[in-house]
């Protein structure tokens, strides 16, 4: 991981050895890791059944915030490859943060991930955009 990619925000892939032995506490019986992402102190980790963001905060870091979005709430997504210059490519999710997802005043939010320039994106847009179109056809049926 590069220190200047992780001071300007860009997350870069992280073995899945080195997350299950430092967030293992953090995931649920009979959940497995699939990939993840760090920062220099932050992270967030795909799972057969989530997203966890990690975030730790303060001057230590010893304050930690530990967020999930549940793939199946995921019903759009959006990418952003890195262009000339300083640009970053990023992705976009937006997901359903109600309980009920067929609901008639449903909740929505999105979370912005950003990634170096030589890092290739497009997997997992792919991935969370197979899953965003399950999600939607499951909803809409």
């Amino acid at each position: 991981m590069s220190l200047f990619g992780g001071i300007l925000g860009n997350y870069s892939e992280v073995s899945v050895q080195e997350l299950q032995n430092q967030y293992g506490a953090y995931l649920m019986p009979d959940e497995h890791i699939h990939m993840g992402f760090k920062l220099v102190r932050d992270a967030f980790i795909f799972t057969d059944d989530r997203l966890i963001l990690i975030d730790h905060q303060g001057v230590t870091g010893r304050k930690t915030r530990v967020a999930s979005i549940h793939l199946n709430s995921i019903y759009e997504v959006s990418m952003e490859t890195a262009g000339t210059g300083f640009d970053d490519s990023e992705i976009v999710i937006h997901y359903i943060t109600s309980p009920y997802h067929r609901a008639n005043n449903v909740q929505t939010a999105s979370y912005k991930f950003e990634f170096g320039k030589k890092m290739s994106v497009q997997p997992i847009y792919v991935t969370l955009m197979t899953i965003a179109s399950q999600n939607s056809k499951r909803l809409n049926s």
